[in-house]
């Protein structure tokens, strides 16, 4: 047994379990859920705004939070967790479960926005006030330092319910938003790997591993499956607290590999989500709707009225991800306040470049270039009178 564990704190063998027993599981679960689901008829109705038009089973979360729970309680076993380690475990798998158990009924019900933001609220309480888990410094950012107690747990508690609810948004096109949530686990799971974290190592490769057997479904054209609200609040709780654990840590540790500009990191490695979810918010307040209103104004929409397929579209907006982190890295050096400004000028025109490099094509892109040039003529007309 004592070899086992030995083994196991190597973390190339921790990278590579956390990721194999998922995508394993996966394998065999999925078939099962997707059988269960459409012999109960549990499935995604397409409606005026969907990007599909067959019925699909949704629920695809509760294969990634079964899959993702026990590899992590196998690799908690295995690594011989410290008694901190253990209480993160604990309540990082109630706060889960929390939120499990509200998306599958929000996926077969459909719940109020202020009774979601209620059990969110609770989820992310609990892995603040059981492990202290949260943000206590801006490192700066816009002359803010260190955060009073109160103020820091209530800074916690809003990253929280915006990430979960920012990766929720995305997830309109197959594949968008698991990629999207490899791409961010990656980077936080590589930074925790080089600092010797390794329960967080653990949490953020079972996560990739899990998603991966998601993807396997979510993109297939005979076995299809939809993450559903369940799956997005999981991925998106974890995608916030893996980065909440990267802010606290650099906050309090100093190491070879330690990020002086932990705000910019995080925002970088989110930018997508981010981006999105402001981007529409300001469209639809301007609208004078509700932010919180569904529409195909999401960037992922509009890359496919250029004629891109949903597998195109995911991987460009991946690939512009990387290189959002890619250029965080490059200008890490600099003041961190410049930092928050070029990103904030360069993260936009990246996500928008597609529309430079992409010619329209299809119907829907040639209908949409001329109900474009139709709205522009009346606007002159009006004008002219």
């Amino acid at each position: 047994m004592a070899y086992v564990y030995s083994l196991f704190s190597n973390p190339y063998v921790l990278v590579l379990i956390s990721m194999l027993i998922p995508i394993v599981l996966s394998l065999r679960m999925y078939p099962v859920i997707i059988y269960l689901v459409k012999s109960k008829n549990l499935m995604d109705e397409p409606i005026e705004r969907s990007m599909h038009t067959a019925k699909t089973p949704t629920l695809g979360g509760v294969g990634m939070f079964i899959t993702f729970t026990l590899t992590l309680i196998t690799a908690g076993m295995l690594l011989g967790l410290s008694q901190a380690d253990l209480i993160k475990l604990l309540s990082l798998l109630a706060a889960t479960i929390t939120l499990m158990f509200l998306g599958i009924k929000d996926d077969l019900l459909g719940l109020a926005p202020k009774k979601k933001f209620m059990i969110q609220v609770l989820a992310a309480m609990l892995v603040i006030v059981l492990t202290d888990v949260r943000i206590a410094s801006c490192y700066g950012l816009l002359g803010l330092e260190e955060l009073p107690y109160w103020a820091s747990v209530g800074f916690s508690i809003f990253v929280f319910l915006a990430v979960i609810n920012a990766y929720n948004l995305i997830d309109g096109i197959d594949g968008l938003a698991g990629t999207i949530a490899i791409i961010v686990s990656t980077t936080f799971g590589a930074f925790y790997w080089l600092n010797g974290r390794y329960f967080m190592v653990a949490v953020s490769f079972a996560l990739i591993g899990a998603l991966i057997g998601f993807l396997r479904f979510n993109l297939s054209t005979r076995l299809k499956i939809f993450m559903g609200d369940c799956g997005s609040m999981f991925v998106g709780f974890l995608l916030a607290y893996q980065a909440i654990s990267f802010l606290e840590f650099n906050a309090t540790m100093v190491t070879p590999y330690t990020i002086h500009v932990a705000p910019i990191m995080a925002m970088a490695v989110l930018s997508y989500p981010i981006l999105d979810t402001v981007r529409v918010f300001i469209i639809r307040i301007s609208q004078k709707r509700s932010p919180f209103s569904a529409d195909r104004n999401h960037i992922h929409h509009r890359l496919l009225t250029l004629g891109l397929s949903h597998k195109k579209a995911t991987l460009t907006l991946g690939i512009i991800n990387i290189l959002v982190i890619a250029l965080a890295f490059l200008i890490k050096d600099l003041y961190i306040n410049l930092q928050l400004y070029l990103l904030v000028l360069v993260v936009p025109l990246l996500y928008f470049s597609p529309w430079l490099l992409f010619k329209p094509s299809g119907k829907k892109a040639k209908m949409q270039r001329k109900r474009t040039l139709a709205m522009l003529r009346s606007k002159l007309t009006n004008f002219l009178g």
